[in-house]
């Protein structure tokens, strides 16, 4: 997969499948709604309208089903014809799932993805994560041959016009930040140390013509971020702090991305045991994520399950709207109890300001975690902060999944003048709910 080339298209064009295999992908009522003379091209001489149809009749998705349509060169596989509440109507995770074990293989192929406009965004970055960057299998590295995967969308329902050229380099360059995400986080941290970090921030920094502030080694001591300091300070490599920064034209508020960047653990009175040391490589999944969203956003403008991360605001209409983009794009999301009276004396030190873990591990550790944070802000700070956990939606068994990427570009899409991202937002362009009101002293700090 390490060698693949993800490209969106407005029409794919026709080709023999035995040329270029094919799989058409969408919930079982949608793809009914699919015309053959759309499909023709595609699978002829191949498959037959009477195949095609009898094929669809087979189908019977519980949750997902799938019929081969000529030998291993063409598929259709059907996507769940319902989801609950808590999921997102693009089904996004079913949708990488079938693709990975339903599109054909070859050098050149071609996915055919049929679905309602609402549901573009999430499943272009469902797609990118059935095709992780990162691979040292050493059958790789004999393949030399660059291959190609091109995806056509297909719109039903309402606004089912042609995809725009702008929507096509939208969903570019989402799912390649989502491919990034995903590559920094399953790189082992022997090489995806601090100093090979800084690095993948400086290549970002090079392609949008931005030069990253970096603060790194006894300087964070000196400066004041003494919280990186003391955890990396025994590393071989240096821990760091980089910042890149936007300023677009006649910007009106501030944003402000903070995503946790810790390739390994390293040490102290809370070092991980040798079952979870491993997985430890997946703490900078939020940097990465981070990274991903920001390359992706300048180029327009838990205790919650393996599939959720968990968010903790100080605001309630944030809350909502975070579950809300969760559910545009994919990325879902569900809420942490909020409740600081209760919880943050679970930190009460004798001998200092405060311990760096919870006193009693059942009393909601993982709100806890959100609200450690937030003391260092403060909690009378008049502006609005949302702490995200991806500690579980950021890999997939033994794969990152390139999480948060899609979900930032959908919750603060509204600032964008993408058309496809002011669709999936929930907010406005000034950060306020589409639905009610948010309260205006706190609008113009925001911190993620």
């Amino acid at each position: 997969m390490a060698n693949v080339q993800l490209e969106f298209q407005a029409s794919a064009g026709e080709a023999d499948p035995q040329s270029r295999p094919l799989l058409v992908l969408g919930q079982l009522h949608n793809l009914h709604r699919l015309p053959w003379a759309q499909l023709r091209g595609k699978l002829q001489p191949r498959v037959t309208e009477e195949i095609w149809q009898s094929a669809l009749s087979t189908l019977n998705p519980n949750p997902t089903d799938s019929c081969p349509l000529y030998l291993n060169y063409a598929t259709v596989a059907a996507l769940p014809s319902r989801v609950s509440r808590h999921n997102s109507p693009s089904a996004a995770q079913f949708i990488t799932r079938l693709v990975r074990n339903c599109l054909p293989g070859g050098v050149n192929r071609c996915i055919v993805m049929v679905c309602e406009r609402s549901e573009v965004f999430a499943s272009a970055c469902a797609l990118a994560r059935a095709f992780p960057l990162f691979t040292h299998r050493s059958s790789a590295s004999r393949r030399t041959e660059k291959k190609t995967v091109t995806v056509e969308f297909f719109l039903v329902g309402q606004n089912n016009g042609p995809i725009e050229v702008a929507t096509l380099k939208c969903l570019a360059s989402a799912t390649e930040g989502v491919r990034l995400a995903a590559r920094i986080v399953d790189t082992p941290c022997n090489e995806m140390n601090t100093d090979n970090f800084l690095e993948e921030i400086r290549k970002v920094g090079k392609d949008l013509g931005i030069t990253p502030t970096i603060i790194r080694d006894e300087e964070l001591k000196e400066r004041g971020f003494g919280g990186i300091y003391g955890v990396g300070k025994a590393a071989l490599h240096p821990p760091a702090l980089a910042v890149l920064s936007h300023t677009p034209d006649g910007a009106t508020q501030t944003i402000a991305w903070v995503g946790k960047g810790i390739v390994y653990d390293t040490g102290g009175l809370s070092i991980k045991g040798k079952t979870t040391m491993p997985g430890m490589k997946r703490d900078c999944g939020g940097a990465a994520a981070i990274l991903g969203a920001f390359k992706a956003t300048v180029k327009q403008g838990i205790a919650t399950g393996k599939y959720h991360a968990a968010v903790l605001t100080n605001n309630e209409e944030w809350e909502k709207a975070c579950v809300k983009a969760g559910r545009n794009c994919g990325d879902l999301v569900h809420p942490l109890v909020y409740c600081p009276e209760l919880h943050f004396s679970e930190f009460t030190s004798a001998v200092a300001d405060m311990k760096n873990s919870v006193a009693d591990r059942d009393n909601t550790p993982s709100s806890c975690a959100g609200l450690f944070i937030a003391s260092h802000i403060g909690f009378d700070w008049p502006g609005v902060w949302v702490h995200i956990d991806i500690a579980a939606p950021v890999h997939a068994g033994e794969r990152a999944t390139g999480y948060g990427v899609a979900l930032l570009l959908s919750l603060f899409g509204g600032a964008s003048e993408d058309p496809l991202l002011n669709m999936v937002s929930p907010l406005g362009c000034n950060g306020e709910s589409h639905t009610e009101d948010m309260e205006r002293d706190s609008k113009r700090r925001r911190l993620v």
